[in-house]
Formats: C-alpha cells, structure tokens, sequence
C-alpha cells in the first residue's frame, strides 16, 4: 500500500515541517469505561491510544485528533489522560454539558491548555440543541474567546438551522463525514446542497471521512466520489479535512485504516491538493506546530 507519507515526501512547510499528515477523527476508549446512560451503541472491545498510535506510525501519520466518542457521554477522562501522554502529537475535542461548562470557564481554560480545541455536538438520534438557552447563550461566547471549534455531526436535513447561530457567534464549525447526506438522495440532498453554500463563509470545515456512515460499502464510497468534487469546489482545499474515524465503531468487521487512507488518495489525487487536506489544513485548524 502507498502510505500517506510517501505521497508528502516533498509536503513540508515552514509552519510544519515535521508533519507528514494529520489524522482529525479517531476515538480511544477500554471497556470499563462508565458508559454514558443515552448511547446508541457500546463497544466490546478496546481501542487504547497505544493501538491507535501504532496505527499511525504503521501509515507515516504523524499526528492526530482524538473526539470524545458518544457512548462515553461527558466524562472526557480517558481522552485527557491520552493528550496528556502525547501533547506535541495529539489534539482534542470533547464532549461537555453545556449547563455545567458555562458555570466553569476555567475548566475549558485548563482543557485548553491540555490540547483540547473544540466541543462535539453529536446529535444522531438527539433534539437539537436550544442554543437560545441561557446555558448556551453563556457558553458559546467563552467557546469563541477560546478560539475553539464546533464539530456537528448530524444527518444533512438539519444543519441548515444548526450552523448559522454558531456562525452568528464567531465560532468556526467543522461538519463531520462529508455531512452525512441521506443515502437515498447523495448529493442531491438538499441539506448537501444547504452544506455547500456554507463554503462561502470561511468559516465552515468538513471531514472527507467515513462516507460509510451515509451508506455502508459501495453505496456510501459512490456518495464520496460525488460529494468531493462539489466540496472541493465550494469549499477549497483549505476548508477540507481528512479523519480515519478508527476504529471505525460499528463498521470495525469491514473497514481498516489502511482502507481510510487509500480513499483519501483516490478522492484526492492531486499530491498539492491531498497534502493540503492533509497537512496544511489541518495544522492551520488544530494548533499543530
């Protein structure tokens, strides 16, 4: 297989030289982990953060961006402890409690200096949230005064009233899993299609990752093929991100990361363009180097 790095042998900047490509979606977790009470799934295995580390040395991956898994709700502990024993490596985002963050701004600001850069706000099979909420309305502004990011991952139909009051107040939002059109319409979904306009703002991101999460197996690669070139379009290189989303929950019998990084190269494969998504965008986005 041609690993990443192979295709940035010549990639390096003067902002990073040392990164050969950035990973921006995995998740670690052990089994006796405290489970969150409202979960959609728990796993039975173990995804430490040594594996997942091996993984990227295996494919030339220098760094990587762990996200708080669902099924362990608010208890952010096990992805602290991993950035914890890999700061220059690693960066985070968390799961949080709106009431209880906005009633300890110094919490965040510790989290921040620990390498968390964000929240994750992941709403399948959640209400949206009220973010007219007094909890909210305090919270958001000391998000943005971080300079911290919001990753939503939510089926298409929804962002459209999801994403304009984060915008509204200064907050970067990065969309996960090529925004999760539904598998019926592709890109014709006219959430997708919503998605595209937000390009323009320079403020929106978006994952070319896990398009399984859309459809499983050639429908969802199909979804991919089509949605890059309309990303790459609307948004640029310079707004596109690339995540394994190892180890691949619910999908860990038929995905790899070895397959997450031969999609990327053939949805990508212009080297300047791939080593955008893969370097330049992500160091940019994440605070690497």
């Amino acid at each position: 297989m041609l690993e990443i790095s192979d295709s940035l042998a010549c990639a390096a900047s003067p902002r990073a030289e040392a990164i050969t490509a950035i990973d921006t979606h995995a998740h670690v977790f052990v089994r006796d982990l405290p489970l969150a009470r409202q979960r959609r799934y728990a796993p039975g295995y173990d995804a430490p953060l040594g594996a997942y580390l091996a993984q990227l040395d295996a494919h030339g991956v220098s760094h990587g961006v762990l996200v708080q898994p669902s099924f362990l709700g608010t208890d952010n502990a096990y992805l602290l402890q991993s950035l914890a024993a890999q700061p220059e490596r690693l960066r985070g985002i968390v799961v949080i409690d709106p009431l209880e963050a906005a009633a300890d701004a110094q919490r965040l600001q510790r989290w921040a200096r620990a390498g968390v850069v964000g929240i994750r706000l992941n709403l399948l099979g959640m209400p949206d949230p009220d973010f007219a909420a007094a909890a909210w309305q305090t919270l958001l502004p000391s998000l943005a005064a971080l300079g911290w990011q919001i990753e939503l991952q939510c089926e298409a139909s929804r962002l459209a009233r999801l994403v304009r009051p984060l915008l509204e107040h200064g907050l970067d939002v990065v969309i996960d899993h090529f925004g999760l059109p539904d598998p019926a319409q592709g890109v014709t979904d006219p959430g997708f299609r919503y998605l595209l306009t937000l390009g323009a703002t320079r403020r929106v991101w978006v994952k070319l990752s896990a398009a399984y999460r859309s459809a499983a197996g050639v429908a969802g690669e199909a979804i991919a093929r089509a949605a890059t070139p309309l990303l790459r379009h609307a948004f640029g290189p310079e707004r596109l991100l690339w995540g394994s989303d190892w180890p691949h929950t619910r999908f860990e019998t038929t995905v790899d990361y070895s397959q997450a990084c031969r999609a990327i190269q053939a949805l990508l494969p212009d080297a300047d363009e791939r080593r955008a998504v893969l370097v330049d965008t992500p160091a940019r986005l994440f605070r690497f180097g």
